[in-house]
């Protein structure tokens, strides 16, 4: 076609963006992300600088075992009102609340020395896990209840984008800072980036889609608000394949990044050529990729985006398989770090957005949380139990070409469920209730 023919220009491309909601979302993300980076890649490098064996540093990645039993505590983020502060609301009183945790947290992981007490520093990454978890239980909960149906796509879109700004940002800033103040300046410097959540919290306030907890009498009534988020979920149909494809769909992509600063410091990279190109270039391949994906999920809808993104996903761990084979190559660096990060931000608008219209909003932060938490834990515990023995045995090239075929049965999954109709069946009222609908894609 010459031209568009819905009278749409690119001012209305891009205000979607800036909506309140999106927006929001933003800032949600950034502090999202920052307590990430404090217990993967940063630690991850913070620990290899300091001497500390292969297997004992991809053992730390068990620390991210607490955000897989998150879902264990979330229904409290839906049914416990807070004393004194719960009068600010449901959901923006337990930010501030998780917020001070996660800096308390931070701030005790940087004042431990490693070196002198691996013990000590295992029990701060398991913390800060703990504190980072919980946050995310209530940033998720609150970014899902003040987008409408048709924001989900863009929104989660500018959820990843400030997640990434956040993760990668903090493990700049850290690794800078280290390099010339040490880390427990680099970690401290950190601690400020749980703000931003808590602020949008008080600037934008509780959300109009957010359900208010009912009063609880009895242990059988709060035992009651435990587990009935999950009989909801299971009772749908076709709720065990979903399940499934959660579980599996992301483990290539957890494996690959988990031992990823593994192989820079084996292939002798500088922090200062991780900052770059790990950070800098991923920052904007990142921004590229969301972008890519909210014009995908507008145009193609829920179904189609998803798949193109699953395997764009599987593919990309092919790139560090191929630098691994090249060697100390900043080019090569650079191509990998740009088509991973790329093919994560289209997967980060599609698959997050399928995720969020998963839940009923009556449960949202109890569901999310166990869709979020089931997405990581299998490739977590193979991280953390079989990575680093994988790599020493194998080598960092068979590794990420294992890592590729690992990703491709979540792909074949998905297009079933496509196919069946069971995509469209599985979405829950946060995907149809308010303006618009989750599965069309269109973001106005």
């Amino acid at each position: 076609m010459a031209g568009r023919t819905d009278g749409r220009t690119w001012v209305d491309g891009v205000r979607p963006y800036v909506e309140r909601g999106p927006l929001a979302a933003f800032a949600l993300g950034v502090s999202s992300g920052f307590p990430y980076s404090m217990i993967a890649a940063t630690l991850t490098t913070r620990l290899a600088q300091d001497g500390i064996d292969k297997k004992t540093v991809t053992a730390f990645s068990l620390a991210f075992l607490v955000y897989n039993l998150k879902f264990l505590w979330a229904w409290m983020i839906d049914g416990v009102r807070l004393p004194v502060i719960g009068g600010l609301g449901q959901r923006v009183s337990w930010l501030l609340l998780t917020g001070v945790l996660v800096i308390a947290a931070v701030t005790n992981l940087a004042l431990v020395d490693p070196k002198a007490d691996i013990a000590a520093a295992a029990t701060a990454a398991i913390l800060v896990g703990a504190a980072g978890a919980t946050f995310d239980i209530v940033i998720d909960a609150y970014r899902i209840e003040i987008l409408e149906p048709r924001q989900l796509g863009v929104g989660s879109g500018m959820s990843q984008y400030g997640w990434r700004i956040g993760s990668a940002g903090a493990g700049a800033l850290a690794l800078v800072v280290a390099a010339r103040h040490g880390w427990a300046a680099g970690y401290l410097a950190c601690a400020a980036l749980a703000l931003p959540a808590m602020l949008a919290g008080l600037i934008v306030g509780e959300p109009r889609r957010h359900r208010e907890p009912q009063a609880r009498r009895g242990a059988g009534q709060a035992i009651a608000a435990a587990w009935q988020p999950f009989v909801e979920f299971f009772a749908r149909p076709g709720a065990i394949v979903i399940l499934l494809f959660i579980l599996i769909h992301k483990i290539g992509d957890t494996l690959g990044q988990l031992v990823l600063r593994l192989l820079l410091d084996d292939m002798r990279f500088s922090n200062d050529e991780i900052a770059l190109y790990d950070v800098g270039i991923g920052f904007w391949a990142y921004l590229i990729g969301i972008f890519i994906g909210g014009a995908l999920y507008a145009r193609l809808g829920l179904k189609r985006s998803v798949f193109i993104s699953l395997l764009l996903m599987a593919l990309s761990n092919l790139s560090f398989a191929l630098l691994a084979m090249a060697g100390h190559s900043n080019a090569g660096l650079a191509g990998a770090i740009l088509f991973e990060n790329i093919a994560s931000g289209i997967g980060g608008v599609t698959v997050v957005a399928y995720f969020s219209a998963l839940c009923d909003l009556r449960f949202t932060a109890a569901q999310y949380a166990l869709i979020s938490a089931a997405a990581s834990v299998v490739g977590r515990v193979l991280t953390g139990t079989t990575a680093g023995g994988l790599v020493e045995r194998f080598g960092f090239v068979n590794f990420y070409l294992l890592t590729t075929i690992v990703a491709i049965p979540g792909v074949l999954i998905f297009w079933w469920m496509s196919r069946s109709g069971l995509v469209d069946r599985s979405v829950g009222s946060a995907g149809i209730e308010g303006p618009g609908d989750a599965r069309d894609g269109a973001s106005a």
